[in-house]
């Protein structure tokens, strides 16, 4: 498991698996969030599987997939209102699309410079999305 701290409170990872899970609970935690759709994996890495495995251990499971086509203001906005019950731990393919997640909830709040280097210090050069942030300011 490589999790990575965009913030003391949110974190990303590649794909977890339920043998992860105690990890996740011992490393404080409270909320993890699935950004990745079902059709992307074997079904014992499914979000029900990992929501029961999430569960048991006492911590909040919520499930938000999305794609790069699917990142709407919605789901944007699901993913801060999950934020918000951490410290959350999100998790996809990579952690690629949970940074990009944190960024575009954080866009209009935090100077874009900060966004970039926030993901950028855990690995996720996300300097393309400069624009799109910036338009969030207004």
């Amino acid at each position: 498991m490589d999790i990575r701290r965009i913030t003391p409170d949110y974190a990303v990872s590649p794909q977890i698996a339920p043998d992860d899970v105690p990890d996740i609970a011992a490393a404080g935690f409270r909320t993890v969030i699935c950004n990745r759709p079902d059709s992307e994996v074997p079904m014992e890495l499914s979000a029900e599987v990992l929501r029961a495995a999430v569960e048991a251990a006492g911590l909040t499971f919520v499930e938000n997939p999305v794609t790069h086509p699917t990142m709407t203001p919605e789901r944007i906005a699901r993913q801060a209102a999950a934020m918000g019950e951490g410290p959350a731990l999100a998790y996809c393919a990579s952690g690629t699309r949970s940074s990009i997640l944190w960024s575009l909830a954080q866009a209009g709040r935090i100077p874009t410079d900060e966004i970039i280097a926030a993901t950028s210090r855990a690995g996720y050069d996300l300097a393309a999305l400069r624009p799109r942030l910036d338009l969030a300011r207004g």
